[in-house]
């Protein structure tokens, strides 16, 4: 484990890397559908490990290491409103980062859910789209469409609020990749996360559990088509 007498290790390896290929599948599937096409594919393709990478997060913010449990960050409105007004040093995710994670996760997890059920007229399709009635097809990628609203927003959000909390001088984006976080910007006595070779083996047998559905699905959709 990385680690010196002047940082700790935070983010552990599988939280990383979830955020790195979140950050590549969403970005990829809204290029892909702005280009329309052939690209469509690719459109689902990405949508889908979209999806299955959220179903990951959500099990991994209940078994995963410290930081990376929803219990340990998750702030109550009256909390996140104290940290907004007087904000405090804290390990892991802050009030206003944790319900930006919640957010993102529900937007996400949402615009993958619906697009299982999505159709776009032409030659594309969802795995699940012949399965329900047309019109619910419809109705569903109609609400696909429109969250894309939302997913644009939480999109902006999240990358104001880095450049906003980097000006102020404290660090989001490194510590994300490399995991560590300089010891005098944490609490006094805050204890590393766990991130040996176990952790990263469950987070390799979870991750494989869900990609064997999503492959499944993403086979499902090009048989359907």
């Amino acid at each position: 484990m990385s680690q010196t007498d002047k940082t700790l290790r935070i983010w552990d390896l599988p939280t990383r890397l979830f955020h790195v290929a979140l950050a590549l599948c969403v970005t990829g599937a809204i290029i892909s559908v702005k280009l329309g096409g052939v690209w469509m594919d690719w459109h689902v393709r990405l949508g889908i490990a979209s999806l299955a990478l959220v179903i990951f997060r959500i099990i991994w913010g209940l078994i995963g290491p410290r930081y990376a449990r929803f219990a340990q960050f998750y702030a109550s409105p009256r909390q996140t409103w104290a940290y907004f007004r007087a904000p405090t040093k804290g390990a892991g995710h802050n009030p206003l980062g944790a319900w930006s994670v919640f957010a993102m996760l529900a937007i996400i997890g949402w615009q993958g859910a619906s697009g299982l059920f999505a159709n776009d007229d032409i030659l594309t399709q969802g795995p699940f789209a012949a399965m329900v009635s047309n019109a619910w097809s419809d109705r569903l990628t109609g609400l696909h469409q429109f969250n894309e609203i939302f997913l644009y927003a939480a999109i902006g959000l999240h990358v104001c609020a880095i450049a906003f909390y980097t000006f102020k001088g404290q660090r989001l984006l490194m510590p994300m990749v490399h995991g560590d976080v300089r010891a005098d910007a944490l609490p006094h006595g805050t204890a590393p996360a766990q991130d040996d070779w176990r952790v990263r083996a469950l987070a390799a047998l979870l991750a494989l559990t869900l990609g064997a559905p999503a492959w499944w699905l993403i086979r499902l959709a090009f048989n359907a088509s």
